[in-house]
């Protein structure tokens, strides 16, 4: 599938992403998003050349994703001040939440309940890098938002987290 020229430009990572066998490939990936379409078609884009083709492919993926493709995704993501127990990669990205007030986590919890009456799914968003207090005040800010709004934020920010998942396994060193 690749050949020797695109081993030595092709990093590491994404070198070995590109020759796993496709169920080891699709279980990657849906470590890393749980929706099956998008993994679909990232696994019908290898091999890839760069971390940007694969990077573009994932973007287009999530374009293409119907509504259904972005329930199954967000299915996949524990509501904001409570990440999934064990689950390293959910509280590494909540961490702006680890050190909260228990007011704020009371009032993150009122929060995320309304949000999911109101839309039917969790509040999701890119946390990497943000504060308790952003996160509220971004959920505050969308939960006014019409379903057709929210669900077009809901798609660029679990771009954005895809974007961050796909890194690692871009880069990782072929000999991990």
């Amino acid at each position: 599938m690749t050949s020797s020229t695109s081993s030595t430009t092709t990093p590491g990572g994404l070198a070995r992403f590109n020759t796993l066998e496709e169920p080891a490939a699709r279980a990657a990936l849906h470590e890393l998003c749980a929706s099956t379409a998008w993994a679909h078609t990232l696994l019908t884009g290898r091999p890839y050349a760069t971390g940007d083709d694969l990077f573009a492919q994932s973007d287009a993926a999530m374009a293409d994703l119907t509504d259904a493709d972005l329930a199954e995704a967000m299915a996949g993501h524990p509501p904001i001040g409570r990440p999934k127990p064990g689950d390293p990669t959910s509280s590494r990205e909540q961490r702006g939440m680890a050190g909260a007030s228990d007011e704020l986590k009371a009032e993150m919890l009122e929060l995320n309940l309304e949000y999911q009456e109101r839309f039917g799914h969790v509040f999701l968003i890119c946390a990497t890098g943000l504060t308790g207090e952003q996160m509220r005040d971004a959920l505050k800010e969308r939960i006014g938002n019409t379903p057709a709004q929210e669900r077009e934020i809901v798609r660029t920010e679990l771009g954005r987290i895809n974007r961050i998942r796909l890194a690692p396994l871009v880069e990782e060193d072929a000999s991990a």
